[in-house]
């Protein structure tokens, strides 16, 4: 696994915890970096946690437009975790493919969810992606 890959791994626990907490994902990835007791806490990781924190209610309003038939709230917390990742870096990581953003987010919930999840996911984000020029010119 690649290190950007471990990152995103480590992002999506972070907004996973936060999301089980209810808490904001920033303030609970602060309250880590740094800590003894936990293992340093990668640039990339900082940077996802953030740019889907501050993009977060757009986030899920195009997941819950997008996701045929599932409220944000009846979806796995950790589905909603790897599609707000996913979408972040569809939409507003520049450096980051299309295709490796979904790729990613695919791999993610082959490891992380349900027998169900990487299809579904797959679905959200592939959808989102056919509009994705758009939505980034109105970003």
């Amino acid at each position: 696994m690649g290190a950007r890959s471990k990152a995103r791994k480590r992002a999506v626990d972070f907004l996973y915890e936060a999301d089980l907490l209810g808490t904001d994902p920033v303030t609970l990835l602060a309250g880590r970096v740094g800590s003894p007791d936990v293992p340093p806490v990668n640039d990339y990781t900082v940077s996802l946690v953030e740019g889907v924190t501050a993009n977060r209610s757009r986030i899920d309003d195009l997941i819950s437009e997008h996701a045929e038939g599932w409220t944000l709230q009846r979806m796995p917390a950790v589905d909603r975790a790897i599609l707000r990742l996913g979408l972040y870096e569809l939409l507003w990581a520049a450096d980051v493919p299309d295709a490796v953003a979904i790729d990613e987010a695919v791999e993610l919930a082959k490891g992380l969810s349900t027998d169900d999840s990487p299809r579904f996911v797959n679905g959200v984000l592939g959808r989102i992606a056919v509009i994705a020029d758009q939505l980034r010119a109105v970003l």
